[in-house]
Order: structure tokens, then C-alpha cells, then sequence
């Protein structure tokens, strides 16, 4: 059984808690919390880092497209794939919302020729090649945030990015394990 089909408790997880607690601190991060004793230059400070993260997430969403169209993933792997898509459009919106109420822009997604050329999805021949890429760029997502939470002038900006990097730990846990790769050494996250 490929390791990435018996994924029902993520899926559980996903549906109830993790998406819940995070739309919940979403709503209060957007409702204005936390950010109202932030200066102009602060919310600049933050706007940029959010519109980082939004653009790594516009990336997520675009190789996860990319995996699903290639044609290359069993169906098992797939649904897994499509659900992790979701997770990252949920953090997508999450992200452009935040940008919009601290005054910023949200940065716009490039094209899918664009991320296909950057990722070099050219070079994924197999099943194994799409989750290699999608276990790259989720560790590098889950770096990023870990990254930049002490950099956040708006705390609440700082947990919902700890939130983020928790949702991407998770979706790397389950790939490492779909590619039957060893558990990784203590502290490999935020390095």
C-alpha cells in the first residue's frame, strides 16, 4: 500500500482543527487585532514579508496544478495532492486578505507556463519526481516561515505564520513518507 493513501487521520486533521484554528486567528487578524498599535512603517515591514509568503504559496498552488496535470500521480496520490493544493489556496487567501486590511497589495500569481519554466516541470517524468519537487518546495515553505516570524512587527502576523509553517511541516511529513525516505535528523525545520 503506497504510504500516501492512508492518510485519513491528515485528513481528519486538516478538515477540523487545523483549518478551523487557522480561519479562527485569520478572523481576528483581519477583524483588525494586534495590528492597531502597529506604525505605517511596521505594516509596510509586515505587508512585505506577507506578499513573500503569498508568492510561495502562489507557488505551491501552481506545482501542485502542474503534479495533477502531469499525468504522473496514481489516484490515491492525487486526492492527497489536490487536498495539500486546497491547504495552500486556503493559506493563499488567508495572506492576500491580511495584505489588503494592513493597506498592501497582494502580489498577483505569475502564469502557469511561468512556474512550469521555473520549477523545470519538464524534468518530472514519474510519480516519485512530482513529490520530490512537492517535498522541496514544501520544506523550503515551512523554512520560510519559520524564518520570518521574529521578523513580524504585528505578533498576530507572527502566529499565523507559525500556523502556516505547521500546515507545510505537515504536508512534508507526509511526503517524506510517501517516498519512503528515513525520518530527518532533530531540527531540520527552520534551518
Amino acid at each position: 500500500m503506497n504510504p500516501i493513501h492512508s492518510t485519513p487521520s491528515r485528513r481528519a486533521f486538516m478538515q477540523g482543527t487545523s483549518v478551523a484554528t487557522l480561519s479562527a486567528g485569520a478572523v481576528l487578524l483581519l477583524a483588525g487585532k494586534g495590528a492597531a498599535a502597529a506604525t505605517k512603517g511596521d505594516l509596510t515591514h509586515d505587508v512585505g514579508i506577507l506578499n513573500v509568503a503569498l508568492g510561495l504559496e502562489h507557488q505551491g498552488i501552481a506545482a501542485y496544478t502542474l503534479g495533477a496535470k502531469s499525468g504522473l500521480l496514481q489516484k490515491g496520490v492525487l486526492d492527497v495532492a489536490v487536498k495539500f493544493q486546497d491547504d495552500h489556496k486556503v493559506h493563499r487567501d488567508l495572506l492576500a486578505g491580511a495584505i489588503t486590511k494592513l493597506g498592501g497589495k497582494p502580489v498577483t500569481e505569475k502564469t502557469l507556463d511561468e512556474y512550469a519554466k521555473a520549477l523545470n516541470a519538464g524534468s518530472l517524468k514519474s510519480q516519485e519526481d512530482v513529490l520530490k519537487l512537492a517535498l522541496s518546495l514544501e520544506l523550503g515553505a515551512t523554512n520560510a516561515y519559520l524564518s520570518v516570524i521574529p521578523s513580524f512587527k504585528d505578533r498576530g502576523l507572527a502566529q499565523v505564520a507559525a500556523r502556516l509553517a505547521a500546515d507545510e511541516t505537515a504536508h512534508w511529513a507526509i511526503l517524506n513518507n510517501a517516498l519512503g525516505l528515513p525520518l530527518p535528523k532533530a531540527m531540520l525545520f527552520g534551518a
